[in-house]
């Protein structure tokens, strides 16, 4: 018996699901729906092997997709917005083979029959007229046979790549680590301590409230709260010799405050930032939402200037990280930012060492709150800052761009590997449905 192009509506039986999703009764069958789950029914409608098929768009609104279709056997329901393809004679067509086929081809044989420009649909009809390559039932299941098997090899593979992928996580982790405790680059002798340099950081901070003063009025900087001395017990690590503990807010300086509604008219256009308008992957604002001050809550107070970090307090948004890098007129940010600039202290450096991963699990357990758990202004301040001398801070960024940047070419690499292995895979087993062959061929064999 040689290989056939046959129509799906002469082999198999096409019936749509009759369970309402939503009214589905949890029980001991499985309700195939679209999403990769199954949920549960107390009453089966086929007792059968079947190929599952959404006949609605997975995107929605005038969208032709679908993520995925199912293999499902024994007793089970079916969603009214899918239908079971179940061939009517196994010893001609293989369940498992005709599942396998249409999910290779999913584009070319199901997303390209969809109609509808709003409500986008596939008719039974057009299922029906779908023609499959129909070889004898022997090279079908030997079909099925090899594509476990190299499924099985593939899944091995892409294991193996996410661990690696997770092996670069942990290494730019660990680089950020030994950054900030002095293991990254070589002390030099020569570099002035940190310690005179705090004291310039101290006297230029001074300075810069000094000028901001009298406070009260919009907009101005207020003098701050004496910060504590650093106790032995609190000190989390070692530090090279030339190196200074001090606390964060020693070398920052916020951003003011503005109060919109009480200085600005409602009507006013605000470039704003919330707390989710980061890119907590690349660490860069991924966008400015204009607004009027009307349409803004009282959250909306941050003052953002160029250059200036903004740093999010606020739980799940710990990494909300980035570097403002535009100039804009009324820019203002969320309170649920810390908005700071660096006083005599690279920014690069307090930026890497805000995301080390023993100072995010520091602030995750210092948090408090219920609905919005946060880090306070008091704590931020409080925290434990491993000062370098400028020339090693300057060094230690310097040599973090350059490993970041290989452990993003390193990621890029598994990535490419990933999405090769997919596609060789893919394109093997299309191959082999696409060439007719003889019962005794070992084509399919891996």
């Amino acid at each position: 018996m040689s290989w056939k192009k046959v129509k799906l509506g002469e082999l198999c039986l096409i019936e749509k699901g009759n369970t309402g999703i939503q009214k589905a009764i949890i029980g001991d069958f499985p309700l195939v729906v679209t999403s990769e789950e199954r949920k549960s029914h107390n009453e089966f409608q086929f007792d059968d092997e079947a190929v599952i098929i959404p006949l609605v768009s997975s995107t929605g609104h005038g969208h032709k997709s679908l993520k995925r279709i199912h293999f499902q056997t024994g007793k089970f329901a079916v969603g009214s917005i899918l239908c079971a393809v179940i061939p009517k004679d196994k010893t001609i067509l293989n369940a498992e083979y005709l599942y396998r086929y249409l999910d290779l081809n999913r584009e070319d044989e199901l997303v390209s029959r969809m109609k509808g420009m709003a409500n986008v649909s596939l008719p039974i009809k057009e299922i029906a007229k779908i023609e499959i390559p129909l070889p004898p039932i022997e090279e079908q299941r030997k079909f099925v046979e090899a594509y476990a098997e190299l499924e099985c090899n593939n899944e091995d593979l892409s294991t193996e790549l996410t661990h690696q992928l997770t092996l670069v996580k942990k290494l730019r982790q660990q680089l950020l680590q030994d950054a900030v405790q002095g293991k990254l680059v070589e002390q030099n002798p020569k570099d002035e301590p940190a310690s005179e340099l705090l004291k310039k950081i101290k006297a230029e901070k001074e300075k810069l409230i000094a000028e901001n003063l009298p406070a009260g009025k919009a907009g101005k900087l207020k003098k701050e709260k004496e910060l504590p001395p650093i106790k032995p017990e609190e000190i989390p690590f070692e530090i090279p010799e030339n190196w200074v503990w001090c606390r964060l807010g020693e070398i920052i300086q916020y951003t003011e405050n503005l109060d919109i509604q009480k200085h600005l008219s409602p009507e006013t256009i605000i470039n704003y930032i919330d707390i989710d308008a980061i890119d907590n992957k690349n660490q860069v604002i991924r966008e400015v939402k204009q607004k009027t001050v009307g349409e803004l809550s009282t959250r909306a107070r941050r003052v953002l200037k160029k250059g200036y970090i903004m740093y999010s307090t606020v739980r799940p948004y710990l990494k909300n990280i980035a570097t403002i890098d535009i100039e804009l007129e009324n820019f203002i940010g969320s309170t649920g930012f810390n908005v700071f600039k660096t006083i005599l202290v690279d920014s690069n450096y307090v930026f890497n060492f805000l995301l080390t991963p023993k100072l995010n699990d520091y602030f995750k357990e210092m948090m408090v709150g219920f609905n919005s758990p946060s880090i306070t202004n008091e704590q931020f301040e409080q925290t434990l800052f491993p000062l370098p001398p400028l020339e090693e801070q300057n060094r230690i960024v310097q040599k973090l761009d350059e490993l970041m940047q290989y452990c993003n070419e390193l990621e890029a690499s598994i990535k490419q590997s990933e999405s090769q292995n997919e596609k060789l895979l893919q394109q093997v087993l299309r191959e082999a449905l696409s060439q007719p062959l003889p019962m005794e061929s070992n084509a399919y064999q891996s």
